[in-house]
Formats: structure tokens, sequence, C-alpha cells
């Protein structure tokens, strides 16, 4: 009898461990049993304005139920090689004649989900205050990136310094393309883009060209500090690049979404004070 009181009283105890067990893992991870889940989303971007942007967005896509991670990156290259390598889902750094010459060049077949802002593109000098006052035989030093050659040049052009040859895509020109260069301007084009605001603060050359984020990002006020800068009719937008077919996913039509959301528009017109330029394309 002992026997079997005991036995009962052994599977008494199991049953109630089991069904708190149950119980336990049942509430796990619930709210009220009604939690949203939430999906991941990891997007790659240089550092300013860009990750400065997500960062702005991270709580609106939270809640719309989206997860950001953002991974930086200090320069123009390995962003596409990690979103071509899946380990990011979209990156957003770069501008679409940038983007249209790394798919040449690599194969990577990525498209656009979405234009973000523009960053005009500007010529910075501690000798001189204006392009008209470079001598001649001035030394300009700007990026190794070709595919910024184009929109340095058509800003030359569009400054009166140099022409480019009539009919050519100026989002595509080169250097081959001045046809008149009164001032006999002399190009070096031997440095990652990332280097210049350091070359400008040394003092190299009679004139930098740098691009917007690594100016801001070095502490320069482009609009400010620049003699000579891009208007806001600048076709080269920073886009939200994802591998072909992802522009279709929820995740990605939503995170460009919220960046054309008024909130994020007015971040940007209020941060940059006209040195990053919102789009909604």
């Amino acid at each position: 009898m002992k026997k079997l009181l005991s036995l009962l009283l052994a599977l008494s105890i199991v049953f109630v461990v089991a069904a708190c067990g149950k119980s336990e893992e049942k509430s796990e991870g619930t709210t009220g049993g009604n939690e949203a889940k939430t999906t991941k989303l990891v997007v790659g971007a240089s550092n300013v304005p860009h990750a400065e942007i997500l960062e702005k967005a991270k709580p609106l896509l939270k809640a719309k139920g989206i997860d950001l991670e953002i991974k930086t990156f200090q320069d123009y290259v390995l962003p596409n090689k990690a979103l071509a390598s899946k380990e990011l889902d979209a990156n957003y750094f770069q501008h679409i004649p940038y983007l249209n010459s790394q798919n040449k060049e690599n194969n990577y077949g990525f498209v656009n989900a979405g234009g973000i802002h523009i960053e005009p593109i500007g010529v910075y000098s501690k000798k001189y205050k204006k392009l008209s006052d470079l001598p001649k035989g001035a030394h300009l030093i700007m990026s190794n990136s070709v595919a910024d050659h184009g929109r340095l040049l058509s800003l030359l052009e569009k400054e009166g310094v140099i022409k480019l040859k009539e009919g050519i895509d100026k989002t595509k020109a080169e250097l081959k393309d001045v046809v008149e260069n009164p001032k006999n301007l002399k190009f070096d084009t031997n440095y990652e883009a990332a280097l210049l605001p350091k070359i400008y603060n040394n003092g190299e050359g009679d004139a930098v060209l740098i691009n917007s984020n690594y100016a801001i990002d070095a502490g320069l006020n482009p609009v400010k500090d620049s003699i000579a800068i891009e208007d806001k009719e600048s076709p080269y937008v920073n886009v939200i690049a994802v591998r072909k077919g992802d522009e279709n996913k929820e995740t990605i039509k939503t995170l460009v979404e919220v960046l054309h959301s008024k909130e994020i528009q007015d971040y940007i017109l209020s941060q940059y004070k006209g040195a990053v330029v919102p789009v909604s394309e």
C-alpha cells in the first residue's frame, strides 16, 4: 500500500512539473499573448550622412515591425561586395552612375530600390576664394573613382573653368573629353575619395574636389567651406541598392517609404543645412 501511495505521489509531481513547463513555454516571448513579430534588416552604409539618417529611421521602422541593423563602411568598394555575398540585405551609400558602373564592372546585377538624397559635390581650396581665382597651371586633386569624374568635370564646366566635348553623356565624362582648358589646369586623380579631406587639410594642391559625405565626416560644411558646389538639380541621387528581385520585398519597400517620410526628410534638411538634399523618387 505504501509503495502504491509513493508511486501515485511521484506521478502527480511529474504531472505538475510538466504542466508548469508547458505553461511557461506558452508565455515565453509574448506580451499578453499578442506580441508583434519583428523582421531583421541589415543595411550597409557610409558613416555620414547615410548611417546617421538610418539611425534616425530606426524607431520608425521598429514601429512597422522591422529591426534595422546598420553596418558602416569607410570606402566605396566593400559595401557592394558585402551585398553581393548576402552579408547585407541592402546598402545605402552610392549614387546611380556609380551603381551602374559597378554593375558593369563586376556583373553584380544590383537595382535601385529608391532614391533618398543628393550630396552636392564641392571644390575646396585653402588658397583661393573662387574657381576664377585659380592661376594658370593650377593643380586640382580629385577622386580616382572614374564614376565621379563626370560630375566633377560637369561642375567645372558649369563654373566656366573648362569645356567638355559636345554631345557626350556628361555623367560619363572623362578627362579625355575636356576640349577647352584655358587655365591649363592639371588634374591629379591618384587618390581614394576618403583621403581627400586630409589632403585638403594638409594644404596640398590648389583645389581639392571632395564628396560631401567625406567632407561632412571631416567636419567641413560643404555649403560654407567650398568655393564651388553642385546645385540641387544634380543627377547623382544616392539610392538604396539591393540584389535584383529584392526591391519587391516588403521590408525594402517599407525602408524606402520610411526614408521618404516627412519626418526623415525634415531631419535631413535641418541636420545638414543644404549639404545633403532629400529626394522622394
